[in-house]
């Protein structure tokens, strides 16, 4: 595992429960507003977290910490995800696992190795602007893919957006918000332009609150989910 950071406490990071936060380092998505730039740009890279330290951290933790949370990054693109997520649950952890769905194979995996506890997928706009939005190559396929894995798993699970101005308007959270259709709970979160991944977006007009409430109540009326919050 390539570990870039590590967090050894939240509270606001798994709902209800005490966490421990692992980012992994590498992305195959080059969102200008990402606001992990030194996870996703290699040239911003440290030297990698050493893994048993993270594991031994933990172990000593039982008891105190409820639950792990992975990210990145994206954490699928570790090739010894699914080892050491195995390995955080036989210490006795609640495992939280963050993506953004671009490979439904490593998720399968960890769905049906009931090994992890919570899933977060970030949807990062409308199949059609996939591209675009990400300036990637991502295949939308995988994309739809990773959301039906999620909805069907059985698991507690969000998925959300961070909402750009620039990036993203009424219609496209609409229609994200009909592509995730049926699922329980969906988070608009707010982008705050303080570390980007493109300079450029430091000077990002933002959506106020009240236009993120606008956006949140124009998806509960619809009622393609179950939940619509702001965060």
């Amino acid at each position: 595992m390539n570990i870039g950071g590590f967090q050894r406490f939240s509270l606001i990071d798994y709902p209800g429960k005490i966490c421990a936060i692992v980012f992994t380092q590498g992305c195959n998505f080059r969102c200008p507003y990402c606001h992990n730039p030194e996870l996703v740009n290699p040239k911003l890279f440290e030297a990698p977290i050493p893994e048993k330290e993270v594991l031994s951290f933990l172990a000593n933790r039982r008891g105190k910490l409820d639950a792990v949370e992975i990210t990145g990054g994206e954490p699928t693109l570790q090739p010894d995800l699914i080892d050491f997520i195995r390995e955080i649950k036989d210490i006795g952890y609640l495992v939280k696992l963050d993506t953004n769905g671009s490979k439904p194979e490593i998720l399968s995996k960890a769905i049906e190795d009931g090994i992890v506890d919570y899933l977060a997928m970030d949807v990062k706009a409308p199949l059609e602007r996939y591209h675009e939005i990400t300036n990637s190559g991502v295949d939308s396929a995988n994309i739809k893919e990773s959301i039906e894995l999620i909805k069907s798993s059985g698991l507690d699970y969000e998925f959300r957006t961070t909402v750009v101005k620039s990036q993203l308007g009424k219609r496209d959270i609409l229609e994200i918000a009909w592509l995730i259709r049926g699922s329980k709970r969906y988070i608009l979160q707010k982008f705050v332009p303080l570390k980007v991944l493109n300079s450029n977006f430091r000077d990002e007009v933002v959506y106020t609150d009240d236009e993120l409430e606008y956006l949140r109540d124009a998806v509960k009326r619809e009622g393609y989910v179950a939940e619509c919050v702001v965060r």
